[in-house]
Formats: C-alpha cells, sequence, structure tokens
C-alpha cells in the first residue's frame, strides 16, 4: 500500500502566521480598554490591553508550531526557528514588564540583542556545521529539492575534482553565513531605531512596547529580509558558476526541472 508523504508547510501560512497576524495583533488590539476611558478615548470591541494582545500574538504561531509536528511527526527546520523566537519574545517580554505597568530601562537594547541573537547563532552553526557530515547547507540551499546532486557529485568523481569541490562548498558556505551576521547586526540596530525615545516609565508604557514589538517584526521582514534573499541569490549564481566550471554541466543540467 502506497503511504501519503506529508506535505512540506507553505511558506506563505509560515509568514502570514508567524508574521502577519502577530504584528495585526499586537498593533490592533494592545490598547488598554481602562486607559482609553481614562483618556476619554473610544473603547472598541477589539482593544484587549498589552498582556492579553500579546498572549494572543504568541499563542498562535506557538499553537501552529505544535500543530504541524503533531500532524507530520517531523521537526521543521524553519518552524523551529521561528517558535524558538516566539518563545524568547515572549520569555522577555515577562522580564521587561513590571507589575506596576511600567517596562525596565534598556528595554530597547536587550530586545536587539534578542532580535540579533538567532541569526548570529545560525550563521555560526553553518560555518561549523561544514566540519560535519550534514553540512546546514545544504538544507538551506544546496539540497536534492534544486540540485541533482547524485549527477553532480558522480561527475566530481570522475574527474576527481573532489578537492576543488570541498573548496567551493566551504566558499559558498562563508559567503552564505556572512549573510546571517548581517542580518544579525542590521536587527540590532533596528530595534535601537524603534526604541528610540521610548519612556519606559510612561502610563501606557506596555501598550507603547506591544506596537514597537510589532513595527520590529513587521518592518524586520521587509527590511532585513529583503537584503538576505539578493545575499542568498547571490551565492546560488556563484554556486552555480562554480559547479558549472569544475563539471562542465551546464544550468538545466545541475539543477532539478522545477
Amino acid at each position: 500500500m502506497a503511504h501519503t508523504q506529508p506535505k512540506d508547510e507553505h511558506p506563505l501560512a509560515n509568514i502570514l502566521i508567524n508574521v502577519i497576524v502577530p504584528v495585526l495583533i499586537l498593533s490592533l488590539f494592545s490598547k488598554d480598554p481602562v486607559l482609553q476611558a481614562m483618556l476619554g478615548k473610544a473603547v472598541r470591541p477589539w482593544h484587549l490591553g498589552p498582556v492579553k494582545a500579546i498572549i494572543l500574538a504568541l499563542a498562535l504561531p506557538i499553537g501552529y508550531g505544535i500543530w504541524y509536528f503533531v500532524k507530520t511527526r517531523k521537526p521543521n527546520f524553519f518552524s523551529g526557528i521561528g517558535l524558538l523566537s516566539v518563545v524568547l519574545t515572549g520569555g522577555l517580554t515577562l522580564y521587561l514588564w513590571n507589575p506596576d505597568g511600567t517596562v525596565k530601562a534598556n528595554a530597547g537594547l536587550f530586545f536587539g540583542l534578542k532580535e540579533a541573537l538567532i541569526p548570529l547563532m545560525l550563521g555560526i552553526a553553518i560555518l561549523f556545521s561544514q566540519r560535519t557530515a550534514n553540512p546546514l547547507i545544504r538544507v538551506f540551499l544546496y539540497n536534492a529539492s534544486i540540485f541533482d546532486i547524485p549527477k553532480i557529485e558522480g561527475r566530481i568523481a570522475e574527474l576527481a575534482a573532489e578537492s576543488a569541490y570541498t573548496q567551493l562548498l566551504l566558499g559558498a558556505t562563508r559567503l552564505f553565513a556572512t549573510s546571517f551576521f548581517l542580518s544579525s547586526l542590521m536587527n540590532l540596530g533596528l530595534a535601537q531605531w524603534f526604541f528610540r525615545g521610548f519612556d519606559a516609565q510612561a502610563v501606557d508604557a506596555l501598550e507603547v512596547y506591544n506596537g514597537i514589538i510589532a513595527k520590529i517584526t513587521g518592518w524586520g521582514f521587509a527590511v532585513i529580509g529583503l537584503p538576505i534573499l539578493i545575499f542568498l541569490f547571490f551565492t546560488l549564481m556563484r554556486l552555480l558558476a562554480g559547479l558549472r566550471r569544475l563539471t562542465g554541466l551546464k544550468d538545466d543540467e545541475l539543477m532539478l526541472p522545477r
């Protein structure tokens, strides 16, 4: 009997659940109804307050990650990274929020370091994984869903070009890891930019904090994601050029049909 393979996670669903919807929740639901009434402003049904809003915003990607694992019975690398980011955001928020409704000093620095941590760790992991049997570049870029690796490595063996092949993959790994180090710096800078002028002792500090987190999440996807994609494309082109030079194969022979 044939077994149906579970479908891979759809990238649009990942973006929607881990980025877009949490941003909307933090942006629209964070206003405190009691504070709104005190200030003489309109209170809307969706004004849940900062605590409930951040719980709801974090619960959605966490729930999705758990659901995906239960459904497929296998971990998803990219969902795992997103889930780790969500858990770190929630844990850091619990630390930064004071019981009196204020926020600890240097919240922007702490959050910026949190944002920089994951791409920094990924960059280091990509570099060191090259020494293992399962280099991470084969997860992100040079994998069997894009390249005809058996054909490539068969040709490399025929030409006895293993040493040059290893150096090519090492160069691609270093270039790709650099993109994550760049992302780490940009994450830190973006957090500092949006937290500039933040009054941690203000009456609506928690509400403003949630709004800043929403901006960092939304803008981070565009401001940081686009350069990383460009860097990824450049790495792919360099890798293809090197493989053509080593194997004599054309692009349509190196890559699987899409």
